[in-house]
């Protein structure tokens, strides 16, 4: 009909409505309880420390046996992806996460709390390491920077709530709920995920043992230095700890260089645009890590401010980043990543100086706008960079992309970490302010190499 108006056809690509809407819920369940999980721990260890009769120093292996299992298996998962498809990893890690979930609410002690955490980290890192790889599947290519800008603002809200959310439990249960609270949720997403998510190609590529232990080795040593550098360990054991790590992983680099489907993605790295985004998370999440890890000291020990005000001022920033990341993912799909990214990173580093420079005396707002500016410019980095990852390697290697932006965030988040210890450790009286200069300047240089992608372009 003459001057009718057409609307666009559907891009071919992706999944049919309603389809599409059942996968990113499934995406949206399994990464909102591997990511509470992941902050819920932190709030309950006190707690948990006396229930099981144990010193707060021994029951940090709560939280640490949980991420030092999704940190060195993301890689090998994330090649399982690639070898048997994203479905059939992302499916397997939701039932392991859900069976140590119950695991961890039966606990009754510490060492079989801290057993039930690693293989709920196995099943988190499975969850995680084709999480990018699935979104790809999911959406048309078109509007995948929607798609992982929906994921961003997911797990923005469950890393805001995680503190919330176990302050709420523990008012009115004990803390095995915390993990309990898992097992229904955890069962209607492996329904849901069993019909709705896309098959995706196998690679029939032999998995790689060998290069499995290895990178478990090496990865697994070197967060256990770093970690170490910064709580004080001997110098000559952190040396010979990053020296072995260094020597296993150059090892790997080198009998993995010849493979054309590697477990550790050294071909994707020879990808400019993917190597740069890589770099870039990992110096942005360091910053940031530095930050939220350090800022909690300041409003409690420097400022007075109790445990629930220090909650809710922590809150902005992921708040921020959860309401700016569909409007991000949108961009990204239509603008350069580096310029993006790059003005965000500068945002960053301008909040995060304005957070150094607050007045002694400071009045709530003054802590909250900086906090808000802060998350502004993460949310303006976050999705255009996660996409840039994803999209920028080829789709059958759509599994190692994925596992390599959830490592390069784990990486910088415990860099940033150790570095917080190591700063306190040198400067105790004013920690927090040197801590947020130099995460200003770190993001400053993430900055710096996003920009470097416009020549990539």
């Amino acid at each position: 009909m003459s001057g009718s108006i057409r609307l666009p056809a559907e891009p071919a690509d992706g999944l049919p409505i309603p389809q599409r809407y059942w996968g990113i819920l499934t995406i949206a369940l399994g990464l909102t309880m591997a990511v509470l999980d992941g902050a819920i721990a932190n709030v309950a260890l006190p707690t948990i420390a006396g229930d099981l009769n144990t010193s707060p120093a021994n029951s940090i292996w709560v939280v640490n046996a949980y991420q030092l299992a999704v940190t060195i298996s993301l890689l090998p998962l994330s090649s399982l992806g690639d070898i048997f498809g994203y479905r059939r990893v992302y499916q397997w890690g939701l039932v392991a996460f859900t069976v140590a979930s119950l695991g961890c609410a039966l606990s009754w002690s510490l060492p079989t709390l801290a057993i039930a955490r690693v293989f709920q980290g196995f099943g988190a890192a499975g969850i995680m390491s084709v999480n990018g790889a699935l979104v790809r599947a999911i959406y048309p290519r078109v509007w995948l920077g929607r798609g992982l800008g929906i994921n961003a603002t997911i797990g923005s809200i469950a890393s805001a709530a995680g503190p919330t959310a176990a302050a709420a439990i523990l008012s009115v249960a004990n803390w095995p709920w915390l993990f309990a609270i898992n097992v229904p949720i955890g069962i209607v997403a492996v329904v849901i995920a069993w019909r709705a998510l896309p098959a995706t190609p196998s690679s029939g590529v032999k998995f790689d043992v060998l290069a499995a232990l290895m990178s478990a080795v090496s990865l697994g040593v070197l967060i256990i230095a770093v970690d170490g550098i910064g709580h004080g360990e001997r110098t000559e054991f952190v040396l010979f700890e990053v020296a072995a790590a260094l020597a296993v992983g150059t090892v790997l680099v080198m009998r993995e260089l010849s493979r054309s489907s590697p477990l550790v993605p050294v071909d994707l790295m020879r990808i400019p645009l993917f190597a740069l985004s890589i770099c870039t998370s990992i110096c942005a999440f360091t910053a940031q890590s530095m930050a939220l890890v350090s800022l909690p000291f300041l409003f409690e020990n420097t400022l007075g401010l109790g445990q629930v005000k220090t909650g809710l001022l922590m809150t902005p920033w992921p708040l921020m980043v959860a309401v700016i990341a569909p409007f991000t993912g949108r961009l990204a799909d239509r603008y350069p990543v580096g310029i993006l990214s790059g003005a965000g990173l500068t945002v960053l580093a301008v909040g995060l100086a304005l957070v150094s420079w607050l007045p002694a005396e400071p009045y709530t707002w003054d802590i909250a706008w900086r906090m808000l500016v802060c998350g502004l410019g993460f949310g303006f980095f976050n999705t255009p960079n996660n996409r840039a990852i994803i999209v920028s390697a080829p789709s059958r290697r759509s599994g190692g992309a994925s596992g390599m932006q959830a490592s390069a965030r784990l990486i910088g988040q415990t860099i940033g970490a150790s570095l917080v210890a190591l700063v306190f450790g040198l400067a105790p009286v004013n920690g927090t302010t040197v801590t947020t200069i130099c995460a200003a300047a770190i993001a400053l240089a993430a900055a710096g190499i996003s920009l470097l992608r416009m020549m990539e372009r």
